[in-house]
């Protein structure tokens, strides 16, 4: 049985820029790296399991409260984007994350240049508000301002 999500992924163009973003800016931390280099054994196994031969990459793990995210840099193909995707496409649209404070959040972001939709905004028993990572994916920073109301805790806590 599912026991739940334990990691999203993503790949960027750019590993340590995205690690600036989200170790630097969102306070994730590394929890393991690895990669591999095209013409390799290991170019080989894992060509066969994510269906990309003869690839060179280079991946982090990383943790934050109760969420690891992974960032994959692809050197071999060239990683590209191919789309400026709206929250309103089919896919994966965004990455939410739990933040205790989203006005001081959203301050500090913003300070280092980030670039959100609009400021935080009540929503019901919730504050957030929308960014994008360094290459283009669309991050939600969520507050939880009335704890009672919330679904997941209910839900864990029985």
């Amino acid at each position: 049985m599912i026991r739940g999500i334990h990691h999203p992924g993503i790949t960027t163009g750019d590993l340590d820029r995205s690690l600036a973003f989200y170790c630097g800016l969102l306070g994730f931390r590394e929890v393991s790296g690895f990669g591999w280099e095209a013409g390799t054994e290991m170019s080989a196994f894992a060509g066969r399991i994510i269906g990309i031969p003869e690839s060179t990459a280079r991946s982090v793990l990383l943790h934050a409260g109760n969420a690891f995210l992974e960032v994959f840099e692809y050197q071999t193909p060239v990683s590209t984007r191919s789309d400026d995707r709206s929250l309103s496409q089919q896919g994966f649209a965004h990455l939410c994350f739990d933040s205790d404070d989203v006005i001081a959040d959203h301050a500090r972001l913003s300070a280092a240049g980030v670039t959100f939709n609009t400021p935080p905004t009540d929503v019901g028993p919730m504050r957030l508000c929308f960014c994008r990572d360094p290459d283009g994916n669309f991050v939600e920073l969520q507050q939880i301002t009335d704890p009672a109301s919330d679904m997941v805790l209910r839900s864990v806590q029985g």
